[in-house]
């Protein structure tokens, strides 16, 4: 997600502004044609860590030290002139969730990030809201800039599939367990039978504490893993299946709801954080730390048609409110508060 929002957010920038903003990168680039898009610059000779908190601000020196927009959470600790982005404090809140080597750096980073800038961004109110709280900060020292959908994410009307999706790395907050959990329940009581869970998502063992979801689907044939997949991949997917599951325990945003609700494709969320305030009244909500509310979803969306075409049609609707456009022009309007302000 946050990796999603630095390359709509920057494609949106280049486009609206392209002659004010420059891109800057290591040259270990990975995604080449965005790369090209956005006229990148390549600076330094390291990468990682390294090269965000010595080659980055080394040349924003021999720039003259000019405003800088970090749009992923981290950022140079010794720069002052800049802007963070702070998607969500989740490891604070879970910190068994992530690795013990994530949690001590983002423990020692994120408050001096906060500390250095000289204003923050994050994607929800629910995300504002827990900052101020956590980091004791002024209101207007931080504004929401909301998350979207990509365009071509659109209702294909491809025939429905017995197909029940989910969209997530394989985070333990994203509660793949418990929709497992919840899948082996409803089958178990023999029902949806001729239906399969499909997970989408990567696993980072860097980041993220071990999990037993592999164990709980292991020998299983209808529990299918497909790991990363190309937006046109997840186009496909989203047209296809009968259904949307995102039982998160905690999101800062939750961008794959909207994504499904964008291809015509009934949600069952999750209760929690963020969600309630992203989806509105166009999901079907359930406790996350319930298995049997969980199964309980499932099995009333997909039974309900008039529940299920209500779903539909308010996703479509629901959707109209994110703009990756609108979002772009906020943040240009903070940076000309900010410059006006130097």
């Amino acid at each position: 997600g946050s990796q999603r929002f630095a390359i709509e957010i920057s494609k949106q920038i280049k486009k609206l502004s392209p002659d004010r903003f420059v891109f800057i990168a290591p040259e270990n680039i990975i995604h080449k044609e965005l790369a090209k898009e956005l006229d990148v610059r390549i600076a330094g000779i390291n990468t990682g860590h390294i090269w965000e908190q010595i080659d980055l601000p080394l040349y924003l020196k021999k720039q003259g030290y000019p405003l800088l927009l970090n749009l992923v959470n981290t950022a140079p600790l010794f720069y002052k002139n800049k802007i963070a982005v702070v998607h969500d404090i989740s490891w604070k809140h879970f910190p068994s969730y992530v690795s013990r080597k994530f949690y001590i750096w983002y423990k020692f980073l994120i408050p001096k990030i906060i500390k250095t800038s000289k204003f923050i961004l994050t994607v929800s109110d629910f995300s504002k809201n827990d900052l101020i709280e956590e980091f004791n900060l002024k209101d207007n020292f931080i504004e929401v800039i909301y998350n979207s959908v990509s365009d071509n994410f659109k209702f294909l009307n491809l025939h429905r599939e017995k197909i029940i999706l989910s969209v997530a790395s394989l985070h333990l907050c994203k509660n793949t367990e418990g929709l497992i959990k919840a899948f082996i329940l409803l089958k178990n009581q023999n029902k949806f039978s001729n239906f399969k869970l499909v997970l989408a998502g990567g696993y980072n063992k860097k980041v993220f504490a071990d999990t037993n979801i592999f164990e709980l689907s292991k020998n299983r044939n209808d529990i299918i893993f497909i790991g990363h997949l190309s937006d046109e991949e997840l186009i496909q997917y989203y047209n296809k299946s009968s259904l949307f599951v995102f039982p998160s325990f905690f999101e800062s945003f939750g961008i794959p709801p909207i994504e499904a609700m964008s291809c015509g494709c009934p949600c069952v969320v999750s209760n929690a954080a963020s969600l309630p305030e992203v989806c509105g009244d166009a999901a079907y909500y359930v406790n996350p730390y319930s298995i049997e509310d969980i199964a309980g979803g499932i099995e009333k969306v997909l039974n309900d048609e008039n529940l299920r075409q209500d779903l539909i049609k308010k996703g479509f609707e629901n959707i109209k409110r994110f703009s990756w456009e609108n979002s772009a022009k906020k943040i240009i309007e903070i940076i000309d508060n900010i410059e006006n302000n130097l």
